[in-house]
C-alpha cells in the first residue's frame, strides 16, 4: 500500500493511497484511528465492515469512525485501486454536524454530488485548483453528509460469482461512459439478460446500470472541468453526453452549479 500525506493540519487531512494487492493476496484485518471519508478514484475492492461484504467501485465511499474494524477484500478484484481519503478530528466532526449514525454505514455507492466534490478536490491534490485543501475538505464532508442523512441500506447476499460479474460489468461501464450504452448493451456485455443484470447490479451496488454510466460521465466531466482549454460543448460530448442542455441540466442537478460555475470555482 503506498500512502502519500497531501495535506494535514490540526483539524483535518488528506492522503492519497494506491493498493496494488489482487485475488493472490490475503486479507487481514484493519482497525480506523480517525473519522474518515474515502473516495475511490480508480479500480474496486471489497470491504467487509459490521458484517456485511461492501463492493467499492470508482466514486464509491469507504466510511471510517475510530475503533471500527473492517477488512479489504480482492477475490473478485485483479487491478488494484486509488483512493483519496479525508480524515477529521472529532472537533471537525462536530464542526460538520455529522450523527453518529453516519460514520457507521461502512460504505456508499457513487453519489452524484459526492464524487463532483471528489473530483473538485483531486483538482485541489493536484495544484489544477485555487481553493484551499481545508476549504475543499469540508466542502466534500458537507456533500457527503447531505446525501446520506436519510439513506437506509438493506443486506445483500449473493453468490461470490454474480458479485464478479458486477464488478466487471461496473469496470466495463466506467472505460466505456463516453460511448451510446444501454440496458441490452450492457446485459450482453455482461453475458445476462436485462432483467437480471437490473436487478443484480442494483443489490450489489445500490444504483443501476444506467444511473452508474451517467455518475461516470459527471465525474469525468467534473475532472475535464477543472482543466484549461476544452469548451463546455466539446467536454460534453467528449463524456458522452449527445446534448449539451441535457448536461448542463443533468450536472446542474449533481453538483448545485453550472459546469461554468464549477469551472470558475475550481480555478479559485
Amino acid at each position: 500500500m503506498l500512502a502519500i500525506t497531501r495535506a494535514r493540519s490540526p483539524k483535518l487531512a488528506i492522503h492519497e493511497y494506491r493498493c496494488d494487492a489482487g485475488p493472490n493476496d490475503r486479507p487481514f484485518t484493519e482497525v480506523h484511528h480517525e473519522y474518515s471519508i474515502s473516495y475511490v478514484k480508480n479500480g474496486s475492492f471489497g470491504c467487509v465492515s459490521h458484517g456485511r461484504l461492501h463492493e467499492l467501485i470508482a466514486g464509491s465511499l469507504l466510511i471510517g469512525r475510530p475503533d471500527l474494524e473492517f477488512m479489504c477484500t480482492h477475490e473478485h478484484h485483479a487491478c488494484g485501486d486509488e483512493c483519496l481519503s479525508f480524515k477529521f478530528s472529532p472537533e471537525a466532526v462536530e464542526e460538520i454536524g455529522a450523527c453518529d449514525d453516519v460514520w457507521q454505514l461502512g460504505a456508499l455507492p457513487p453519489l452524484p454530488d459526492v464524487m463532483i466534490m471528489g473530483e473538485l478536490a483531486q483538482a485541489v491534490v493536484d495544484g489544477r485548483s485555487a481553493i484551499g485543501f481545508d476549504e475543499v475538505a469540508y466542502l466534500f464532508a458537507n456533500r457527503f453528509v447531505r446525501s446520506v442523512r436519510q439513506m437506509k441500506s438493506r443486506p445483500t447476499k449473493l453468490r461470490p460469482r454474480e458479485r464478479q460479474r458486477v464488478i466487471d460489468i461496473a469496470r466495463w461501464i466506467e472505460a466505456s461512459s463516453h460511448e451510446e450504452i444501454d440496458l441490452d448493451t450492457t446485459a450482453r456485455a455482461a453475458g445476462m439478460n436485462a432483467f437480471h443484470l437490473l436487478r443484480t447490479f442494483a443489490r450489489v451496488l445500490g444504483l443501476t446500470p444506467h444511473q452508474y454510466l451517467i455518475r461516470a460521465r459527471l465525474r469525468h466531466a467534473a475532472r475535464v472541468l477543472t482543466d484549461e482549454g476544452s469548451t463546455i460543448t466539446q467536454i460534453a460530448g467528449a463524456v458522452g453526453f449527445a446534448d449539451l442542455s441535457n448536461f448542463i441540466r443533468t450536472f446542474g442537478r449533481a453538483a448545485g452549479m453550472s459546469p461554468q460555475e464549477f469551472r470558475r470555482i475550481s480555478r479559485g
